[in-house]
């Protein structure tokens, strides 16, 4: 996938521990020898299963709500791609911007991301996020299409809306991800500009969009000068900052999601040396400034010559270090399905690098991560959620889209 994603480290094999669930005994006076216990119960035990294969470099999973059951597939090369409700592959792509002017893909550029629009359905409106390059400048665009009214697997390139282009000062770290919120609003991530370390402090800079996740209106009146409106209650609408900006101090969140349930945001931000980072915010924490390139994870980043902007750091939940072999975070999602029942309301997210997949739970004030299945190393770099919960993963290297699966279940 992306550049920094095939970076640093040879995947290690983890040899995963079976969990023992041992009751204990009641004492006892009786000479009598007491019965050993019977067998723990086995722990639940996942994998996966094929849905799709043939991709170039799949890159994310997306699945409207229009009742199709179909999935969309976005290749990094600029297409998108549709596994049909059977389960077959639609003979031409859904969407192909390849002849947009300039695109460009390869290492950390290409179509990174699709989000349909909540009525969808009704409008047939979705977003995507792709890069350009327009004069020797690398620009990131997020442009509306609009599906066919009379071929829905079909969406005319030449009918593009751009909303919003970025200039770009290098080719890394691009973020990628759009969704929307419960609230209607469309959000979108951009990396902190990339070279290493982050030497522009866009991450703590509130007056780029560099290094941010940011929550536009794509429903209301445009608002002046912009071809989008900003949600009243953004963050810094009406004092210093972009308005645009709901979260800042970010590296590079390739991924995040929404918890259908609640509604909160959960992030995966890529890291730089050391340490990778697992955010989870409340519909109510917008402004937070997550650290970097102040923090790497929960640890002062050596490297910065930054100044903090605001007087709070906002914590991950989780991270986790490279000495095992792990090197970028892909963030998922909360799990709301109905066929793997040891997952349901757990988070599951995954790292490109060494392919492990985990879940992510929560004791008191402590998050576990535990090791669910292997892909392979430098394949996965993106998960999918459908309309019935269930999960997908897309595999780079290999081309494959499959769905996590409980064995035992359906």
């Amino acid at each position: 996938m992306l550049g920094e994603l095939r970076r640093r480290y040879p995947l290690l094999v983890l040899a995963a521990a079976t969990l023992l669930l041992i009751s204990g005994c009641g004492g006892s006076s009786s000479s009598m020898t007491t019965p050993p216990p019977p067998p723990p119960p086995p722990t639940a035990q996942f994998d996966l299963v094929q849905v799709a294969s043939g991709f170039s470099a799949p890159l994310d999973i997306q699945q409207p709500a229009d009742s199709s059951g179909r999935l969309f597939v976005v290749e990094q090369g600029g297409h998108i791609q549709i596994i049909q409700g059977n389960g077959t592959r639609a003979s031409t792509p859904f969407l192909d911007v390849t002849g947009r002017a300039g695109f460009t893909s390869g290492g950390e550029t290409g179509l990174l991301g699709l989000a349909f629009h909540p009525q969808y359905a009704q409008n047939r409106r979705f977003f995507v996020n792709y890069t350009r390059n327009i004069g020797g400048q690398l620009e990131s665009v997020i442009a509306e299409f609009t599906a066919s009214s009379t071929n829905a697997n079909f969406a005319d390139p030449a009918a593009e809306n751009i909303l919003l282009i970025l200039n770009q000062p290098f080719a890394n770290h691009n973020g990628g991800g759009l969704a929307f919120g419960q609230d209607g609003y469309l959000y979108i991530a951009f990396g902190d500009g990339g070279s290493g370390g982050d030497p522009q402090c866009n991450g703590q800079n509130i007056n780029v969009l560099l290094g941010k996740i940011l929550r536009i209106d794509v429903d209301s009146p445009p608002a002046a000068g912009l071809s989008y409106a900003i949600p009243p209650s953004n963050p810094f609408v009406n004092q210093t900052g972009a308005d645009e900006i709901w979260l800042y101090g970010l590296r590079n969140p390739f991924r995040f999601s929404f918890d259908s349930a609640s509604g909160n945001l959960w992030i995966g931000d890529v890291g730089q040396d050391t340490y990778e980072e697992v955010d989870l915010l409340t519909p109510l924490q917008g402004g937070a400034n997550l650290g970097w390139n102040l923090r790497e994870g929960a640890h002062p980043y050596p490297g910065t010559t930054c100044s903090q902007t605001g007087n709070t750091l906002t914590d991950p939940i989780f991270d986790y270090d490279h000495s095992n072999g792990d090197a970028t975070v892909i963030g998922g999602y909360v799990y709301h399905g109905s066929k793997m029942p040891d997952l349901v309301g757990i988070y599951v997210l995954g790292d490109f690098i060494s392919g492990r997949v985990w879940s992510l739970t929560q004791s008191g004030q402590t998050w576990t991560r535990t090791l669910l299945l292997n892909t392979a190393a430098n394949d996965l770099a993106s998960f999918g959620q459908d309309q019935a919960g269930e999960l997908y993963v897309a595999r780079y290297s290999s081309g494959v889209i499959a769905r996590v699966h409980q064995v035992g279940q359906p």
